[in-house]
């Protein structure tokens, strides 16, 4: 069965397969809002979500974030200054989607493809819900886009095929290959081997920190071509350089056998999370979501650096940082967080874990010390 059909078949809307995640947020952004427009988003997120919103014409707004899952805090935010929403759902906690409504929401479920809200999937609350194929199902490339309308799902196919570049075998070959190779490397516990290949192989970017170069200079040149995706490729491709390249047959094929793993793996998912939510590092709102299978849960930690290391050595694999938060990243091209405590705190500590490999992180994890408290 198609990825598209699978998708369609969890949430009951209509979907389009895509080549990745963040191409379907371009999509969306563009089909639901208009340049100029004011998008609430979170700034603990992937460096390319930032380029793919300026390359829309929009305006990023940053949003605070709620201490307890490093989410919007819709409380501390006035909806009536902006005209849409793009919501994280950071590491498969659930934003508080209902809070967003009357808003145009376009909820970003890269992280949340098995995350429920009162029983309903997460992806089906707003204008259109955008999956990864990457994170839960581990395909290595692949996204859906989940809208509620037929006349919606034909207008973005259109432009999805407009702006989607020649299949190339190859390049297909070489990811299948390269995320059955990682799949094996985690199991194995051979962490350390794989980050070196990868990035020898030029598969990750360069990064200053955990956030590739922002070049100010040149994302000004670009935001004169606005809005015009190819015109931020060089930051939208990163990790990914496919991001925007036709699929065939054996991508399909393996997103969708990685795609039925998710049933397979869910209890091992939460048996994992129920384990972390006990240490005291655990972030407040892992407590109330103990059934979910989320994808990463966060823990903040005081020395996180030193916690990466130790984790490496003992074969688990982290990522998945987002720091600084975006308007401390790239201020000029932002408007700034009335409140970027909390950001800065989850940024500088949080520390992701895969439920899938808590029992083999334990070890390290439960000599880790908190987080100082976020101060103001």
């Amino acid at each position: 069965m198609r990825p598209e059909a699978l998708v369609a078949g969890r949430t009951g809307r209509r979907c389009l397969a895509l080549p990745s995640n963040r191409f379907g947020l371009y999509l969306a952004l563009r089909h639901w809002c208009s340049p100029g427009e004011r998008l609430l988003m979170s700034p603990i997120s992937a460096d390319e979500i930032l380029f793919l919103v300026l390359a829309a014409g929009l305006r990023p707004v940053i949003a605070p974030l709620s201490p307890a899952d490093g989410n919007i805090d819709p409380g501390a935010v006035d909806l009536d200054a902006v005209d849409a929403v793009l919501t994280t759902n950071l590491y498969g906690l659930p934003d508080r989607v209902s809070a967003f409504a009357g808003k145009v929401l376009i909820e970003d479920v890269a992280h949340a493809i098995e995350t429920t809200v009162g029983g309903r999937p997460l992806g089906t609350f707003g204008a259109a819900g955008v999956y990864s194929l990457s994170k839960h199902p581990g395909a290595g490339s692949g996204g859906v886009l989940a809208v509620e309308h037929e006349s919606d799902l034909r207008a973005l196919e259109r432009e999805r095929d407009r702006l989607m570049l020649p299949r190339a075998f190859a390049g297909e070959i070489c990811s299948v290959l390269t995320s059955m190779a990682r799949h094996a490397a985690l199991r194995l516990g051979m962490v350390r081997p794989a980050l070196r290949l990868s990035r020898g192989l030029g598969l990750e970017e360069e990064r200053e920190g955990y956030r590739i170069a922002p070049r100010p200079d040149d994302v000004r040149l670009a935001l004169k071509q606005v809005p015009d995706l190819p015109a931020f490729d060089s930051w939208v491709r990163a990790d990914l350089h496919d991001y925007r390249t036709r699929r065939g047959h054996l991508s399909r094929w393996y997103q969708s056998r990685r795609l039925r793993t998710l049933d397979r793996q869910r209890e091992r998912r939460i048996a994992g999370v129920r384990l972390l939510a006990e240490l005291p590092t655990a972030a407040a709102a892992v407590r109330d979501h103990l059934e979910q299978p989320l994808f990463r849960v966060p823990l903040l930690v005081s020395d996180r650096d030193a916690a990466i290391a130790d984790l490496e050595r003992r074969g688990v694999a982290t990522g998945y940082l987002y720091d600084p938060p975006y308007d401390d990243y790239l201020p000029e091209f932002t408007e700034a967080s009335p409140a970027p405590a909390v950001a800065r705190w989850w940024g500088r500590h949080v520390l992701p874990v895969d439920p899938l490999y808590a029992r083999r992180a334990m070890p390290v994890l439960r000599a880790l010390a908190p987080a100082p408290p976020v101060s103001p």
